[in-house]
């Protein structure tokens, strides 16, 4: 997601909750969490009939990579990731957590080549997994309505704003080489899609309704993740 597209979302997520509060929502929705829920499993349905691309591409590039190949991606992104986890860690007090995670990238980045190697982690530095949608909740920021986005898909409301905060960190979004840039981005969705392949058949068997299930398992996740894993996170 570029800048621009999430700011358009931003804006999409903003009239949305407008509208809703001025027609009252009329219908009781379920979930207290999902009120647009229609809205929501058709974006689910969006997605559904993207992922019959990025699925195959994604299965293709699980089974014809090495592993080595397939690990030192995953370090290069995480690298990635590490500069915001970094700053996000700093921003929610975790002094100690963040100045690690910084370190963690300059190691990785110089000694590491780059990021493919994750030296940081073999001399004992901790990797951490921080958004601004943890930050905001520290904060005390409510998660407000859950939504489903094409491409991007399950976010809460804070998370979607946040979502805006996290591209402007992300340094592949701020590369001037549009080719380089966009393969990047490409890149980093075909590799997490092909980490969540060992779930699908998980949700295939576990769920009646799928959609319902991974926006019960998000809420729980991302509940779980603000609170660093020491609240009990029940879906309503």
């Amino acid at each position: 997601m570029n800048i621009q597209k999430a700011k358009r979302l931003l804006s999409v997520a903003l009239l949305t909750a407008v509208l809703g509060g001025l027609t009252g929502c009329a219908t009781t929705a379920k979930n207290s969490k999902d009120p647009y829920e229609p809205f929501n499993r058709a974006m689910f349905s969006v997605n559904e009939a993207l992922d019959l691309v990025v699925k195959p591409v994604a299965q293709g590039y699980d089974a014809a990579a090495p592993r080595p190949v397939k690990v030192g991606i995953s370090n290069f992104f995480g690298n990635i990731a590490d500069v915001g986890t970094s700053l996000n860690n700093l921003l929610q007090g975790k002094g100690e957590q963040g100045f690690s995670d910084v370190s963690r990238v300059l190691i990785n980045t110089t000694v590491g080549i780059g990021g493919v190697f994750d030296v940081a982690s073999e001399i004992g530095l901790e990797k951490h997994s921080e958004d601004f949608g943890q930050t905001l909740g520290k904060w005390g920021v409510g998660e407000g309505p859950f939504f489903y986005w094409p491409l991007i898909g399950p976010r809460t409301t804070r998370d979607t704003f946040a979502g805006v905060v996290d591209a402007n960190i992300d340094p592949v979004w701020h590369l001037k080489n549009i080719p380089a840039r966009n393969s990047l981005a490409g890149a980093r969705l075909i590799k997490t899609r092909a980490q969540l392949l060992p779930t699908d058949k998980m949700i295939e068997q576990a769920a009646f309704d799928k959609y319902d299930y991974i926006r019960n398992a998000y809420l729980q996740n991302r509940r779980s993740e603000v609170s660093d894993g020491k609240m009990s996170a029940v879906v309503d």
